[in-house]
Order: C-alpha cells, then sequence, then structure tokens
C-alpha cells in the first residue's frame, strides 16, 4: 500500500481555490449528515436520469443480473429540485463517508496548489470541474440505464493528479509504504494509482450499473482529462520552474 502525505515542492502561492474546494466538500458532508440520506441520492447524478432526463422521484427495487434480489432491497432515489443535468456538477462534491471524503481531501490538498499556481485559480477551478464532469460522463457512457447513483470528487481529483503528473514527474511525494515513511517520485506514486485505476475498471466492467462501489471509469475518464490539461499547458509549468530557478540563482547569489 502507497499513501501519499504530502509533497516536498512548496508554492509561492495562496492556493485559494484548493482551500475553497476542501473547505465546500466538508461542508456539504456535514449537510449530508445533517439532512440524511435523502440528500445525498437526490443530489448525486444516476446515469439512468440523465441519459432519460427523467427523475425517477423514489426508491426502486435492487436488481442483480435481472433477478430481484430481495423484497426489501431497493436503490433509494429522492426528488431532484434542481434540473437533473445539474447532478452532473452537484454530485462532485458529495461524498459517502468520513473515509472517502478524507482521502479525496488528502489528496486534493497535497496536488492541488502546484496545478492551482501552474494554471492559475480560475482556469484551475474550470479544469477540477471539467475533469469531474468527464470523468462521470464516463461512468455514464458504459451503463447508460444504471439505476445506481455515482457521487464524489475522485474523478476530478484525478484530473488533478494528471497534471500534476506531467508537470512535475519527478517531485519527491513523502508516502506511507506499508509501515514505512519515505519518498518516492511523483511519477511512481501518481503512475502506480493511475495503473491500478485501469487495472480495476477493467475487472469490474462487467459489473458496472449492476452493483454500488468505486467508479473506477470516472478516475479514468478525470485523470485522462487532467493529462491533457498538463499537455496543453505543459509550457505554462516550464516558465514557471524557470522563474523559480532564477529566483533562487539570485537569492543564493546575493548570499
Amino acid at each position: 500500500m502507497v499513501l501519499p502525505l504530502g509533497d516536498v515542492e512548496k508554492t509561492r502561492i495562496v492556493p485559494i481555490v484548493t482551500y475553497l474546494l476542501i473547505a465546500v466538500n466538508i461542508a456539504l458532508y456535514a449537510v449530508e449528515i445533517d439532512q440524511g440520506k435523502g440528500f445525498q441520492v437526490s443530489f448525486s447524478v444516476t446515469p439512468y436520469e440523465i441519459t432519460h432526463n427523467f427523475d425517477i422521484g423514489e426508491p426502486v427495487p435492487k436488481l442483480l443480473e435481472g433477478e430481484l434480489v430481495g423484497t426489501e432491497s431497493a436503490i433509494e432515489h429522492g426528488p431532484i429540485p434542481i434540473p437533473v443535468f445539474l447532478t452532473l456538477f452537484t454530485s462532485l462534491f458529495l461524498h459517502t463517508s468520513p473515509l472517502h471524503l478524507a482521502g479525496n481531501m488528502l489528496f486534493l490538498w497535497i496536488f492541488g496548489d502546484n496545478v492551482e499556481e501552474v494554471l492559475g485559480g480560475f482556469r484551475y477551478l474550470i479544469a477540477y470541474l471539467v475533469a469531474g464532469l468527464v470523468g462521470t460522463l464516463a461512468q455514464i457512457a458504459v451503463s447508460p440505464d444504471s439505476l445506481i447513483p455515482i457521487l464524489g470528487a475522485s474523478g476530478a481529483i484525478a484530473g488533478v493528479m494528471g497534471s500534476y503528473l506531467i508537470w512535475y514527474p519527478h517531485n519527491r511525494v513523502r508516502v506511507l509504504f506499508f509501515n514505512f515513511l519515505t519518498e518516492m517520485p511523483a511519477y511512481l506514486v501518481i503512475g502506480i494509482w493511475i495503473l491500478i485505476q485501469i487495472g480495476m475498471s477493467l475487472g469490474s466492467i462487467h459489473q458496472i450499473g449492476e452493483v454500488g462501489g468505486v467508479a473506477y471509469l470516472a478516475h479514468v475518464g478525470g485523470a485522462t482529462t487532467g493529462l491533457i490539461v498538463g499537455l496543453f499547458y505543459r509550457q505554462n509549468a516550464i516558465r514557471l520552474q524557470a522563474e523559480l530557478y532564477r529566483h533562487a540563482w539570485f537569492n543564493d547569489d546575493r548570499d
């Protein structure tokens, strides 16, 4: 197990948008706890509702491979108080558990500030939302009639990691490697994570839309979007690094 704990490279900015995204995610999880399951399912995205532009609005029987799974088992749904398509975005700020939230926010805190520094706050926010949107659409594309709600910031954060990988592959990342604290290059930490997501998505593709769980294709779609953004804005990152080196050299020369 490789658990990132922080990156060594610091930024010259205060990553306001990253902090804001973390705050919004935490605040909405507090609302989820207060409002209960109904709030969560209403603002999650359901593939069937998107592809049919239809609000299911009530629990439906749970099916597995075409067969009813117990008469008391049902997939929870509730009325959507907003246009159905907007759940593609609201779902990006919801989480199923404290562990789900903590894991996503940890990755965003580690990698988000460097990406925000390269893109600037506004472009960073747009890239974050687009990566999350593409990730969700990728999951919907392979299971357009699924009644299983999808939620979480993982696709958007996968996009952040994809861009970081393009710009800072050799940055050192502090990790917990099983029971040991050590440092690894970002290309190894993020590369392993992406390969796991691809492998898990291929391994679970026959069950997509039938059972709940991690939306691995959303991770793959988000990471792919981040890689594309990273390639497109690579010169920005190169210029920024050159400025940092010149600044460091100037200060060292003065000393």
